[in-house]
């Protein structure tokens, strides 16, 4: 079911970025920055700090406009087909060492994540964005900073009702860490998917609850399968969704278990620095798990929204 990829020749290049394949992982596109255009960003959101990112919506699309000027005619216009192409649906993209700063990993995040459209509101933070660590130990209640566990593959915004049409995460500190790569499954790579999605189950709502630690009390009901802008999509996550009899319990345990074992599924490399961008419609994501350290530190970010309206 692998789409055909066009081979790095074919893809178009352009003066302040390039556009090549992912190493890890078909689909996905993987795009260098000129160094002095991006140098050039950094100098130009300097005096911009975080908070006023946290406290002024504006500011974010501020930020995505001085990115895509730095980058040039065509940058915007690229990020925004790749991830709305269902061929693709997402790509890579770092800071390439330019900086190692934690205010300019959320800067260079926000710019990327608003040429896209409007952030979620982030209820476990508080504000667009959420910094978390996984470290040896955890006292949480879901599978998001348990380092040594499968994070079993998801869509993110299952429990809420706004729209989550993107997600965003970016590697900010890794030590003393083996293990613990992000795995992605394009539904259209599941080979098992078509059986799923001609269960009835599959159309029928399904209720989702957040435990306490995402702050939001909310309930929401979503079928597994639904047709949308992108084409057949999926909203699943196992550890919210509340089966109220035996057959919904054994479905999602099925179609859980199908997806991990799917051939489809990539584990693919983040490097400190670096982020990805996902369609949240038509793929799922999760983590590997990390080998015992008592020592084991790493940091992310992630962003999610909606795709910006366009009239």
């Amino acid at each position: 079911m692998n789409a055909p990829i066009a081979p790095q020749s074919l893809l178009p290049q352009h003066a302040t970025f390039q556009l090549s394949p992912n190493p890890d992982h078909e689909r996905l596109l993987d795009l260098k920055l000129d160094n002095a255009a991006l140098a050039g960003f950094l100098a130009d959101v300097n005096a911009i700090d975080v908070q006023n990112l946290e406290y002024v919506p504006f500011m974010r699309f501020h930020l995505a406009s001085m990115l895509a000027q730095r980058m040039g005619a065509g940058f915007a216009e690229t990020l925004v087909r790749i991830t709305r192409d269902r061929q693709h649906g997402g790509f890579t993209v770092g800071l390439q060492g330019l900086s190692s700063d934690s205010a300019d990993f959320v800067k260079f995040g926000t710019a990327i994540g608003h040429i896209l459209g409007p952030g979620n509101h982030d209820a476990m933070s508080g504000t667009y964005y959420a910094r978390f660590l996984v470290k040896h130990t955890d006292t949480s209640d879901s599978y998001l900073r348990q380092a040594y566990r499968l994070f079993t593959l998801h869509t993110d915004g299952t429990f809420v009702s706004e729209a989550t049409d993107w997600l965003l995460m970016m590697k900010f500190e890794e030590r003393h860490a083996i293990g613990g790569e992000s795995r992605f499954l394009h539904l259209d790579d599941w080979a098992e998917r078509d059986a799923f999605l001609a269960n009835p189950l599959g159309a029928r709502p399904l209720l989702y609850k957040a435990p306490g630690s995402k702050n939001v009390d909310e309930q929401v009901e979503r079928p597994v399968f639904f047709h949308g802008e992108f084409g057949l999509s999926i909203s699943f996550i196992d550890q919210f969704v509340q089966p109220k009899d035996a057959a919904e319990a054994a479905y999602l345990k099925a179609l859980s278990e199908s997806m991990e074992a799917s051939s489809g599924t990539r584990t693919v490399r983040l490097p400190v620095g670096d982020l990805v961008v996902l369609n949240n419609h038509f793929y799922v994501h999760g983590r590997a798990p990390f080998a015992p350290n008592e020592q084991l530190h790493r940091e992310l970010m992630r962003q999610r929204g909606m795709f910006a309206r366009q009239d």
